[in-house]
Formats: structure tokens, C-alpha cells, sequence
């Protein structure tokens, strides 16, 4: 498993560091807001722990902007920050839990090992004879892998996590695409047809359905 820390305290970050790593568990660190937010961004990790005031970026700023990306992965606020209203603020900024400093690294691992159980009980969505292991990024149709590329892997996902929700094409291109603005939604289709015949289902298959002028829905 691999952890993100993102702290400005160089002390902290490497106390943080060596305990955990002698419980196996392997570490990045990141001194300020916008490093911090560059690793999240562009590697592949399964919890972050970032402090609240850092330099360059916030905490509560790269916060947000991991989340716009990415939904799922645990954040924890280690942070001397601890009002009611500070702790609000930092939970509605996207991050799963809230650790108040000075904290016992016995608690703190307790709760990295919660945020991980309940990541590795989510992390296989089916659908029919479909299967998507989210931690390894594989797909399985009918117990044998199928490969996929990204945006087919994440459209898929999305659908499947949306399922017996009609997912409209402009909240695809939103939430999949991240695009904001008027966009030709007609790629979505090309995309579609690409997972389709990779998955051998066919257009009229219940699996994933079109709805037509509208998007399309799993069920």
C-alpha cells in the first residue's frame, strides 16, 4: 500500500515515515502544497495524509483539487487546526477524516487501517458477467481480462457506479471527461461503441443500455 504525505515539518513528515514503513507500508512525501498536489496528481496512491497549512497550496486547496480528479481515495487532515467549524470546513473540502495534532501514531494507524478496509471492501463493482477489480484496474468478462484504455476503463466505471441511474451525455462529459463547457457529446458514443464490442454486448443488450437522445444506463 502506498501513502502520500504531504507536510511541511520535516520532523513530522520523517517520524511519519519511518513508523510506517516499518509496518510495510511504502512513502512519498511531499513539503509543500503544489509538490504535494503534483504526486497525488500524476502517481498512483492508496491514502494521503496532508496537513492544513502549507506552503504554496493549503491543504484545504489541494484537497479540493485531488478530489475533482479523484473520488475515492482516503485523505486524513493531520492538522494543529481544531475548532468545530475548522474541522467542518476540512471534511467538506473532501477529506474522510480529521486528526487533530498533537495525535499518537498508535490511533493515527488505527484509523489508515480503517480508511483501508473500507477502500479494499469497495474496490470490486460488477456488473452481469462483467467485473472491475478498481485497486489493480482490471476487467474481466466472463472471468477472463480484457484490456481497456483509460477513458474506456473510467466510462465504464462510471456507469456502473451510476447503475439504474439514466447518466445523461452532458453529466458523462463532466464527470468523466471533466469538461465544463459545450462539448461534442457524440465522442461518448464512439467510446461506447469501443466498451461494447470489447464486452461483446451488443446495443440492444440490458447489460448497458441507450437511451435514446438522452445518455445511457446500466443495470
Amino acid at each position: 500500500m502506498k501513502i502520500l504525505i504531504i507536510e511541511d515539518e520535516v520532523g513530522i513528515s520523517n517520524f511519519l515515515k519511518q513508523g510506517l514503513e516499518e509496518e510495510g507500508y511504502e512513502i512519498a512525501l511531499a513539503f509543500n502544497g503544489n509538490d504535494g498536489l503534483l504526486l497525488a496528481q500524476t502517481n498512483n496512491f492508496d491514502l494521503i495524509l496532508l496537513d492544513w497549512m502549507l506552503p504554496k497550496l493549503t491543504g484545504i486547496e489541494v484537497c479540493k483539487a485531488i478530489r475533482e480528479k479523484n473520488k475515492s481515495i482516503p485523505i486524513l487532515f493531520l492538522t494543529a487546526k481544531d475548532t468545530v467549524q475548522e474541522t467542518i470546513e476540512g471534511l467538506k473540502s473532501g477529506a474522510n477524516d480529521y486528526i487533530k495534532k498533537p495525535f499518537s501514531f498508535e490511533e493515527l494507524l488505527e484509523r489508515i487501517k480503517i480508511h483501508f478496509r473500507e477502500t479494499t471492501d469497495n474496490e470490486i463493482l460488477t456488473l452481469s458477467d462483467i467485473e472491475i477489480n478498481l485497486t489493480k484496474h482490471q476487467i474481466f468478462k466472463d472471468a477472463k481480462e480484457v484490456s481497456f484504455t483509460q477513458r474506456e476503463f473510467e466510462l465504464l466505471v462510471y456507469l456502473i457506479k451510476n447503475k439504474g441511474k439514466v447518466c445523461t451525455r452532458n453529466q458523462i462529459i463532466e464527470d468523466v471527461w471533466d469538461i465544463h463547457f459545450e462539448y461534442d457529446t457524440g465522442v461518448i458514443d464512439v467510446f461506447m461503441n469501443a466498451i461494447r464490442k470489447k464486452l461483446n454486448l451488443s446495443k440492444e443488450d440490458e447489460c448497458i443500455k441507450t437511451i435514446r437522445g438522452v445518455g445511457y444506463i446500466a443495470n
